[in-house]
């Protein structure tokens, strides 16, 4: 009797320490899911509305939460905006890395380049439009925006391709307008479904391919 008693009552203990570990499983779910339409809803909103249309009121209507409860997640709007470039900064950067090497021949890892970037903003078009309003803004030399590895990565591939005697050696500013400049543009056309002039445009591999060897040309030496 005493055997059955005690199985009971470890049954029952494992029965409520189960039941409690999935509650707390399922609160932190719901809570992870909740930050997550905060920083989507704020992306959105300085996307349609700029910086100046953000408050915690407004971004705490969209959410359909309490203001209160942004800052369970964020310590102030500061500290939001910081934390949502971090956050998109770091994904992007991530994917534009993918198979890149510093070490690669400059025609190979420039090609990449432009196709891990486009990847990533036409799977993420309102994230870049956010991460270019932000790097476009004074908000961008906050104390809490440090410089990442990726700009050491960029930085070695062109000082690889220099030495290697494959591009001209220009003026950094120089270098990155001509290389990255037309890829921007032709991506931003793309989102926008339309050129400057309003004219129907879609940015197919053969247009990019196209734009990709004029600026090929200019680099080389």
């Amino acid at each position: 009797m005493d055997a059955i008693r005690t199985f009971f009552r470890k049954f029952y203990w494992n029965y409520i320490i189960e039941r409690i570990f999935d509650y707390i499983c399922d609160v932190r779910l719901k809570d992870e899911n909740k930050e997550l339409i905060i920083r989507q809803s704020a992306i959105e909103m300085i996307v349609n509305k700029g910086f100046d249309g953000l408050s915690m009121q407004k971004l705490a209507k969209k959410a359909k939460i309490s203001a209160s409860t942004i800052y369970v997640y964020f310590k102030s709007r500061e500290d939001l905006l910081n934390k949502l470039f971090i956050e998109v900064q770091e994904k992007f950067e991530k994917d534009a890395l993918n198979d890149f090497s510093a070490d690669l021949n400059f025609e190979d890892g420039l090609w990449l380049q432009w196709e891990n970037r486009l990847k990533n903003i036409t799977k993420n078009p309102v994230n870049f439009q956010f991460h270019e309003q932000f790097r476009s803004s004074p908000l961008i030399n906050h104390k809490d925006i440090k410089p990442t590895i990726f700009r050491k990565v960029m930085n070695d591939f062109v000082e690889n391709a220099i030495r290697k005697e494959e591009i001209k050696d220009l003026p950094s500013e120089i270098f990155w307008a001509v290389a990255y400049g037309p890829f921007y543009i032709l991506v931003q056309f793309h989102l926008n479904q339309a050129t400057m002039s309003g004219k129907p445009f879609l940015l197919s591999e053969q247009k990019l391919k196209q734009t990709f060897n004029l600026v090929l040309s200019a680099l080389k030496k």
